[in-house]
Parts: structure tokens; sequence; C-alpha cells
């Protein structure tokens, strides 16, 4: 049996990588996509189809998903969690800028390392850790900060304070993954909780916001969901919830600042937004917050 690490190696570094590339290229997709299917649908399709691939995927393997561990409890609060946090995040996006939303989402690398330590002594982060930490979030921030500028109103609070709580919830679900028995659990167990729960939640949120629902939409939509439920709901929250298993969760939570950099390197690739200096700086910035927040403490 596979035991777990107190620091990152190259797989799971490469892993990471992966799975940051592609977040932040689906962040693309959704927002190309929302003019045809409203976000809130999009997410419930994207996760009943994930729910069904990941079910297969066990059913294949012969992986149990419903045999008695004590993990239930922690795997319903774990999706609880999850899908309040992309009902926050969906929900936010009404009221605030995306650019906002996104720093706000980001603070969740924060919660880790606040409470987890709390549970788990080993991942607590001595002071350097912290500076890394700040550096790529202060990244973050300068790289979306033209969606602070110009006077705030009070609709805009109310999608920032929607997306701080997103963050919250995130960090809140790794917490749980980490410090409760679903630590145990397989990595398709830990997903399968979170996506079936936002399966069943998703389609209801979007009935009660008044959503149309449909089924005829364009190739390139249909594309979109596919690669958001293939690669983003399945493949990589399957390798992440198997990197939360065997790796430190404040660790691992430092490389998901790069996800809003790396959507800004697709939006100058893809969508032909400009290159600045900002940009540069900032994808510098955080390299180097999460080679400070990975760096060994002295013995």
């Amino acid at each position: 049996m596979r035991q777990r690490k107190e620091h990152l190696d190259g797989l799971s570094v490469s892993l990471l990588l992966a799975c940051c590339l592609f977040w932040g290229f689906q962040q693309i997709l959704i927002k190309t996509t929302v003019p045809e299917v409203p976000p809130l649908w999009q997410a419930a399709l994207r996760f009943m189809g994930a729910t069904a691939m990941l079910w297969i995927w066990c059913l294949l393997r012969g992986i149990r998903l419903f045999g008695r561990d004590g993990t239930l409890r922690g795997g319903l609060l774990a999706g609880v969690l999850f899908a309040a946090e992309f009902a926050c995040i969906y929900l936010g996006l009404r009221d605030t800028t995306a650019s906002r939303l996104t720093v706000f989402l980001y603070t969740s690398p924060f919660v880790v390392a606040l409470l987890t330590p709390r549970f788990v002594p080993s991942e607590r982060l001595g002071a350097v850790q912290w500076v890394g930490l700040a550096i790529a979030f202060g990244a973050v921030a300068v790289a979306f900060g033209e969606g602070f500028t110009g006077r705030t109103t009070a609709t805009q609070l109310r999608g920032d304070a929607l997306a701080l709580a997103a963050g919250t919830l995130w960090g809140l679900t790794t917490l749980v993954i980490r410090a409760s028995r679903l630590g145990s659990a397989s990595a398709e167990k830990i997903l399968f909780y979170q996506v079936a729960v936002t399966a069943v939640v998703a389609p209801l949120l979007s009935l009660a916001w008044g959503e149309p629902w449909s089924l005829q939409y364009s190739a390139y939509a249909w594309g979109s969901i596919a690669a958001q439920t293939a690669v983003g709901a399945f493949a990589s929250y399957l390798a992440w919830m198997w990197l939360l298993r065997y790796y430190p969760a404040t660790r691992l939570s430092s490389f998901t600042f790069l996800t809003p950099v790396f959507a800004l390197v697709f939006g100058v690739a893809l969508l032909k937004e400009p290159l600045t200096l900002q940009l540069v700086l900032a994808l510098a910035a955080v390299a180097v917050g999460i080679v400070l927040v990975n760096r060994r403490r002295a013995a």
C-alpha cells in the first residue's frame, strides 16, 4: 500500500501542473459556452455526466462505492460543501466581475493552511512557507487588479462575498477530506460523494433560478461540456483526490494559484487578449511563492 508523503515529488508536481493547466483552460471553456448554455444548467450537465463516468469506471475496476467504511458522514459533508462552492461561484458571477471573483476564490489555500494543522500537525507551515503563500496570492491579486478599479457597488460587494464564501468552502472541503475518515478512502469514493451530491443539487438550483433547459446546442457547446466533464470533473478531480490522499494538502493547495494565471495565459493565446508585463510578473511571482511554500523546513 502506498504511504503518505511529507513533501511533493516529481509525480505529484507533474499531476498538479497538468490539473492547473486544464483548470485554467476550463475557465475559457465555461466563459465561451455560457452565452449558449446557462451556467447552473451547464454545471448540472457536467456533474451528472461525471457521476455516470465515475460509476462506470468503478464498475469496470471493481472499486466499491457503497460499502460501509465509516466515510458516509464526512463524504456527505464534503459533497454538500463542494456543491455549495460551485453554487456560490455561479451565483457570484451575476453580481461581480470574473476577475474580482477569481481573487476572492483563491483565498482557499489560506483556509487550508490555517485550519488543517489543527487536525494534522504535520501540515503546519513555517514562516518561509507563509511568505510564499502570501507572495502567490499577491501575484494573483495583481494579475487581476484591473477588476478592482472604479467604484464598488453594493451588488458587486454581494458578489465578492459569495466569491469569498466559495473560497472558504473549497478550503473546508479539502479540510474534511484530509481530516476525516475520507482520508483513508479511495480517490474514486472521495470524488463520488462530491460529484453525486452536486449532480443532485445543481439541477435544483438551476430550476430555482429559472434557467431555460435545453439539449439543442451547437457542436462547440457540447464539445466544451464534454471536455469539462471527462477531463475536468472526472479525470482532473480524480487526480486531485488521489493527491490529497497521499500528499500534504497545504503544499498541494499552493499550486492552485497557477490556475487563474494559466487562465489569463490561455486568454492571451486563444482569445487574443493582450499580453502584459503585469501577467508575466504575476506568473513569475506565483512560481516563486510555490517554491517557497514547498521548501523543506530545517530539521
